[in-house]
């Protein structure tokens, strides 16, 4: 399936019928009095979080969502009947934004929770509405309300505990395949991946957390050079970030430390929040390192990079070391998850103090 992570969609909702002006009118009834029901209200557009959704393909084809307009009132007191909502399915963490205003009507956490995105209008009055003891024979009516319309941008932020962050070809893929049930693009060539993967990672009954293989940068990503940059908001929602370096490289002239630092400048340039998250340094291809080599490498690489946080040594391909990593990790994030929900970020402020309509 063709991964799609934005798309820009138009919305109407539909508008509320017409009130009908109308009179009974029966042999022996000289008076019947007013008699025209109000127009029914026009559909609503809402959205909603599907947890079996995983990208926005959808949307990329299908740009224009309408909602049925309200039936117009009509005599014998017959009420309009209400246009059919429509509901927009999309993935667990699509951000809702309005084009127009820039506002964020919508960011989608929680599964089968529906958002109101685009208001159906108002059914109109019919005279029957307007009749009382001093207006026996009423010719008001309304027409209907119309709905709401708008041009809307949908943007995926993948939900993740753990996201992997690297050059191309540092291993992530292979990690990924090698700890979860995510089966991505595995070969003995070079190439990056390319889009987002997720994978779910058990290391015990009830104990599992979900990790993101993110297109690898390169040098210039956070001013739009390769592919990763298109994909770093992904990682802004993730509790940890696993930096993997390629210890042992195809080309003896590449530096790992050269491209360890140039990843953390681009993530410091692209978001100072996502650079600030908790970072672990994962060491990979060890096993390409001759054994009586292994220490001195991998210290002569932390002093060099003055490296002060945690350090592993793994490597993907042999399965090396993933066990006490994939332990630490757990239990970094159930204790985060334990201490304190996800922090929110900043632009939603305004949505979650005011509340979904």
């Amino acid at each position: 399936m063709k991964f799609v992570d934005e798309a820009t969609i138009d919305v109407a909702a539909g508008h509320g019928g017409a009130g009908c002006l109308s009179f009974r009118r029966e042999k022996c009834i000289p008076f019947g009095g007013p008699n025209g029901g109000d127009g029914g209200r026009g559909g609503s557009v809402w959205a909603v979080a599907d947890r079996n959704l995983n990208t926005l393909v959808d949307y990329r084809y299908a740009r224009r969502h309408e909602a049925r307009n309200g039936e117009p009132g009509r005599g014998s007191d017959q009420f309009g009947a209400a246009g059919e909502d429509i509901v927009l399915r999309m993935p667990v963490g699509t951000i809702v934004t309005d084009l127009d205003s820039g506002a964020v009507v919508a960011e989608l956490l929680v599964p089968d929770e529906p958002v109101l995105v685009a208001k159906g209008g108002d059914g109109g009055f019919g005279n029957l509405h307007y009749k009382s003891s001093t207006n026996r024979a009423p010719r008001q009516k309304t027409p209907g309300w119309p709905g709401e319309q708008r041009r809307l941008k949908l943007e995926l932020r993948v939900l993740a505990d753990v996201g992997l962050l690297g050059m191309p070809n540092a291993g992530k893929s292979t990690l990924i395949a090698a700890i979860s049930n995510a089966r991505p693009k595995i070969a003995d060539y070079p190439f990056t991946t390319l889009h987002p993967n997720l994978g779910v990672v058990r290391v015990g009954p009830e104990r599992s957390f979900v990790v993101a293989d993110i297109p690898g940068l390169i040098e210039g990503a956070a001013e739009g050079a390769g592919l990763g940059h298109q994909f770093l908001r992904h990682l802004q929602r993730t509790r940890l970030l696993l930096h993997l370096v390629d210890l042992a490289p195809f080309d003896d002239s590449v530096d790992p430390v050269a491209q360890a630092r140039a990843i953390v400048k681009e993530l410091r340039k692209y978001d100072e929040a996502l650079y600030r998250k908790p970072r672990w340094l994962v060491l990979n291809k060890i096993d390409m390192i001759p054994q009586d080599e292994r220490a001195a490498r991998v210290k002569d690489f932390v002093r060099r990079l003055r490296w002060k946080g945690p350090v592993f040594e793994i490597s993907a391909l042999a399965r090396e070391g993933l066990e006490p990593l994939l332990h630490a990790i757990y239990e970094h994030v159930a204790a985060h998850k334990e201490a304190a929900p996800p922090e929110p970020d900043p632009r939603f402020a305004d949505v979650a103090e005011s509340g979904h309509e």
